[in-house]
């Protein structure tokens, strides 16, 4: 077993055993769900960084930051002003304490929110869990080789295609890991997660950066424009980087997974806490990631054959010393379960507590909620390894994803927290609305690539969905808010802190 190998052994190891440590402590839907309620700030610090930093960043915005250099930072950058509403946010989350967004939908709003809000989140999580499986398949085809010509000889997987089997081993890690334990084994996992990817972050880029011959190397090494604000992003520069930044701000501003984190804490203040933690770390990792993206760019921008979503992995086993280069592929792999765990999770969640438990069988026994949760994780792991096959580009697919997500829930989840005058209908128009453009200015752009006729103007499709899309939804949330009855008290003041009379 070479060194690589045998670095994935020990953290896969690893995260089994934190993961069997927990199955014993979850007896309850309260247990599985959220964790018992009883995750101290310092875990969710941790939960939330390895929720919110995985393929997305160690792949897609690597990606960016191998064709355009430091201008990748937008993307993550759109994180890190979402969080400083969060931050304000948390508490109030914590204090609502049920388990999922659709649970908050349905108590602002009514529950053809719940529903709709469920869907919504189904598509976009399912999305993302797909490419988790994408960036991991990429990480086995790195360290072991052999499984494309398996791919190819044993399985007739036609070249190009035998990644597949390397996501087919990645989904099954993920389902196992995420069905053994619920929001427990997700946390708990991701404690070990962060620290590894942490290290293994800080150590690289110093060497990477004096390999390279220091500043004066690295800048020689690119073209110029990798240092500037809007990198090749041409004349729509601004645009562009907007395009990166709202849809994350936004997907980050709305993200069940990470409220379902809130709902996890021991108390609002361990929520808020966590937030602090959470916005230094991001802060940290993600300039890391961009820095190691950029610095593999220097050394591979010209050589043949290298992917620009690899670029990470591929710097990681070519050139970093063995040890710190298995290090880091092995933190890269474990960051790629982690987020998978956590977007393969919470649309589980809505479809057991959001249509099982509400509409199907309300009088479940915790036995049976756990039961059908582990089916469920199962029947959506298929599903997430069915969309990894569909498109070559993580970046698109993560952007996809985000749009969902950013115009039909963040906008009505927002609202239910500052804004009273919101009503059910304008939610539901709000859902469907930013829903329905994202999916279909998608398929028109697929349209379009593939030289088929288009009903949207060429031109507008060469522009990401984000604000057509996002533009429409809050309209439609406006609008029709104001056009029908304005909702009770009792529907607006759990939400926004007011007391009695206010």
């Amino acid at each position: 077993m070479n060194l690589y190998a045998a670095v994935l052994a020990l953290i896969v190891t690893a995260l089994l055993v934190v993961s069997l440590s927990q199955v014993r402590k979850t007896r309850t839907k309260a247990d599985y769900l959220v964790a018992g309620r009883s995750l101290p700030w310092f875990v969710l610090v941790f939960t939330l960084l390895s929720s919110w930093i995985g393929s997305g960043s160690l792949f897609a915005g690597a990606e960016n930051a191998f064709r355009n250099g430091f201008a990748a930072l937008w993307q993550p950058a759109g994180g890190w002003a979402g969080l400083l509403i969060i931050y304000f946010i948390a508490p109030r989350a914590r204090k609502f304490a049920q388990f999922t967004i659709p649970d908050l939908l349905e108590t602002r709003y009514t529950v053809w929110a719940r529903v709709l809000g469920a869907t919504a989140i189904l598509f976009a999580f399912t999305a993302i869990t797909a490419y988790q499986f994408k960036g991991g398949g990429d990480i086995l085809h790195i360290i072991f080789p052999v499984l494309d010509t398996v791919a190819r000889e044993t399985f007739g997987l036609a070249a190009g295609n035998e990644h597949a089997l390397g996501m087919v081993i990645i989904a099954c890690f993920v389902v196992v890991f995420t069905s053994l334990a619920g929001m427990a084994s997700v946390a708990y996992m991701d404690v070990v997660i962060g620290g590894l990817t942490t290290v293994a972050a800080l150590l690289s880029v110093p060497f990477l950066l004096a390999k390279v011959g220091g500043m004066s190397g690295f800048r020689a090494a690119l073209p110029p424009q990798y240092f500037q604000p809007f990198g090749n992003f041409g004349d729509a520069g601004f645009v562009r980087a907007m395009e990166l930044l709202v849809p994350t701000m936004l997907l980050l501003l709305g993200n069940q997974s990470i409220y379902q984190k809130f709902f996890s804490a021991k108390s609002e203040r361990d929520a808020r806490l966590s937030v602090v933690g959470w916005l230094a770390g991001t802060l940290l990792l993600e300039v890391l990631i961009v820095t190691i993206a950029v610095l593999g760019a220097a050394f591979f921008l010209h050589t043949p054959g290298v992917k620009a979503r690899e670029i990470i992995p591929y710097t990681a086993r070519n050139a970093m010393p063995p040890l710190l280069g298995a290090i880091l592929l092995g933190a890269i792999f474990a960051k790629v379960i982690s987020t998978a765990n956590n977007y393969l999770f919470s649309p589980s969640t809505n479809l057991v507590n959001d249509v099982y438990l509400r509409f199907i069988n309300p009088k479940a026994s915790d036995r049976t909620v756990l039961r059908v949760s582990r089916v469920v994780i199962a029947l959506l792991g298929l599903f997430a390894l069915f969309q990894g096959t569909v498109s070559e580009s993580i970046l698109a697919m993560s952007l996809y994803a985000y749009t969902v997500y950013s115009a039909a829930i963040t906008p009505v989840v927002l609202a239910a927290f500052f804004w009273r005058r919101a009503t059910a209908a304008g939610a539901v128009t709000c859902i469907l609305a930013g829903t329905v453009i994202t999916i279909v200015w998608n398929l028109q752009q697929l349209a379009a690539q593939a030289h088929r006729a288009t009903f949207i103007p060429a031109g507008w499709l060469e522009r990401d969905a984000i604000f057509p899309a996002l533009v429409v939804s809050v309209a439609s949330l406006v609008l029709v808010s104001f056009l029908t009855p304005r909702p009770t008290y009792e529907k607006w003041a759990p939400f926004t802190g007011a007391t009695s009379g206010s």
